[in-house]
């Protein structure tokens, strides 16, 4: 993921791996993986308020970001704030760690095999690898976006294991881990598409029109330059926010389906294109479609920024670059 700045002078110097152990992708999984919880370590709180209101919680539906923050630990004691964590910290590691790790991969591919370079091959690669790593992770996304989406004393689920129990033998099977999958990989594809994308072209840009003021040499490497600490999370905090505003309605959608017989309404979340129907006509756009959007922008900057400085570290720490 990281395109690095290479002085002329040591260029020359510095030899092209011949190939790609099976070291190097251990290493790369374990960086994306701790990338990936330390990032959604830090939102955590604010994923679970996220959730409350796109989903129309009964009793939060009434109250808007900051109100809801205020009144969960109020209703539900402080760890309410973090309720559904576990399961996501299962799930947010491989994750992460697919997505960090298929990124890289798909980005090769697309240059190498394909002959597609320049910003393109990073808007295609980060596409992908979103698409691969939902696809890997989504039962478990759904599984803590019902735990999350419970409210102290009015619990349909016990636990994470019970969950899983629960929605198999209820909702037809295996098929009920996949409610929404449809809007998240079709959701999933411009948001990874363009937090990439976003973040490897300011780097690109960065480095390359000002690397005096912006890099720094790599821990692992003194003739690499990579963007400076607060810059990289600079980055990243701007190409999240740019993905989640072209993406956002489809995770709105995502939600629903996900919660499936936890909504009242849920006989009409069974698709995209009836929940997206249903949620416009009920509530509107700013309400419905749009619903807790303000709140994303202030959990995905820290989030992204996070991910992409974790991720970048990693990978000069374990000598990935």
């Amino acid at each position: 993921m990281t395109t690095e700045a290479v002085s002329s002078r040591s260029q020359a110097q510095i030899p092209a791996p011949a190939h790609r152990d099976y070291n190097y992708w251990i290493r790369s999984f374990v960086a994306g993986g701790v990338a990936g919880c330390c990032a959604k370590s830090t939102i955590a709180p604010l994923d679970r308020i996220k959730i409350l209101l796109q989903a129309q919680n009964p009793h939060y539906k009434h109250l808007g970001v900051f109100a809801t923050l205020t009144a969960v630990p109020k209703k539900e004691g402080f760890l309410g704030l973090y309720k559904g964590n576990g399961a996501m910290m299962i799930r947010i590691f491989p994750y992460g760690a697919i997505q960090f790790m298929a990124f890289d991969n798909y980005k090769q591919f697309l240059s190498k095999q394909l002959g597609i370079s320049g910003h393109i091959h990073r808007l295609m690669a980060g596409s992908m690898a979103g698409m691969t790593a939902v696809i890997c992770t989504y039962p478990l996304d759904v599984v803590r976006a019902r735990l999350a989406f419970q409210v102290t004393g009015y619990h349909r689920y016990t636990g994470i294991r019970n969950a899983f129990q629960t929605i198999y033998h209820t909702e037809g099977g295996i098929s009920g881990f996949y409610r929404g999958l449809t809007p998240t990989i079709i959701g999933m594809a411009p948001y990874a598409g363009f937090s990439f994308f976003t973040f490897g072209t300011l780097k690109t840009l960065g480095l390359s029109h000002f690397p005096e003021q912006l890099g720094k040499p790599s821990l692992d490497n003194p003739d690499v330059l990579v963007l400076k600490t607060h810059i990289n999370l600079l980055c990243g905090g701007i190409a999240g926010a740019i993905a989640q505003t072209i993406s956002y309605p489809l995770d709105v959608a995502r939600r629903r389906m996900q919660l499936g017989t936890s909504l009242p309404d849920s006989d009409k979340c069974f698709t995209l294109t009836k929940t997206l129907k249903h949620v416009y006509s009920q509530y509107g756009i700013k309400k419905g479609l749009y619903r807790g959007l303000s709140l994303n922008y202030i959990r995905c900057v820290p989030s992204q920024a996070v991910a992409f400085t974790t991720y970048e570290f990693m990978k000069q720490t374990l000598h990935l670059n």
